[in-house]
């Protein structure tokens, strides 16, 4: 605030010009207030922080709380002053000024203070309505957060438990390659060879796709051409499998269809 605004704000509050320049002079010197010179547009208007540092202004000039208390309720519907500040200090404002014990405050006194408890109450509703919203939204954002972190938990399960099948299956799928490959190297080797027709190598009865697919002894044709076609789906490249995996599982597949076929 610069001594202008001091100037205006003790003028406002009905202080004489005499006083008011005496206590602009003092906060000066105490540097409450600063000073601007002449150079450019003066700034008289004045904009409190709240109804304390108005009383605490007042109660310094020397402004009795019977008039302050008028002065402080119109600069509030004047917003002059941005919130309403303390209760006590409105009260302690009050209990500290020398009145006769014969003077009763006026009935524009006691509307005043009032007013100024009825801001007061309405402040603090809103300050706990205001708590209140944001201890709900803090609950509501913790149990947001577990959620995602359950779900998240889920899915890196998930995703470990596909990729142990995966590794499960590539290592009997190269179990059975190498079987089959000893098994054709022996025929070979005897000069057994099948006309061009039949050349395709028949698994022998010991090669069970359904145990190796996790299906039951019992299930039929459909079934197991769909699990081959879900493992084939999880190795594939595209979806992040392996190329290798993918190529002994799609050999596996060719093998089944073709002895289903014949």
């Amino acid at each position: 605030m610069n001594t202008d605004q001091a100037f205006e704000l003790l003028k406002n509050a009905g202080v004489p010009d005499d006083i008011s320049i005496q206590t602009v002079k003092r906060w000066l010197r105490e540097r409450k207030i600063k000073y601007e010179g002449k150079i450019g547009p003066r700034k008289t208007e004045y904009i409190l922080d709240d109804t304390d540092q108005a009383i605490n202004l007042l109660k310094d000039a020397g402004v009795s709380a019977s008039a302050g208390l008028h002065v402080v309720q119109r600069w509030l519907n004047e917003g002059k002053i941005q919130r309403v500040g303390d209760r006590d200090q409105i009260t302690d404002y009050i209990s500290k000024e020398t009145i006769s014990p014969h003077v009763t405050r006026s009935s524009d006194q006691d509307k005043a203070i009032r007013d100024l408890q009825v801001k007061i109450k309405v402040q603090d509703d809103q300050l706990r309505g205001i708590e209140e919203l944001h201890q709900t939204s803090i609950k509501t954002l913790i149990q947001q957060r577990d959620k995602l972190n359950r779900e998240n938990s889920s899915l890196k399960n998930e995703i470990n438990e596909l990729q142990s099948e995966t590794r499960k299956v590539l290592k009997e799928n190269m179990e059975l390659r190498n079987e089959l490959l000893r098994l054709r190297e022996e025929l070979s080797k005897e000069g057994k060879r099948e006309p061009e027709k039949t050349q395709t190598i028949v698994p022998p009865k010991n090669l069970d796709f359904r145990q190796k697919l996790g299906l039951s002894k019992t299930a039929g044709q459909k079934e197991v051409l769909a699990g081959f076609k879900k493992l084939l789906k999880i190795t594939h490249p595209d979806q992040g499998g392996s190329a290798a995996a993918f190529h002994f599982v799609k050999a596996d597949y060719d093998l089944y269809r073709k002895s289903i076929e014949d």
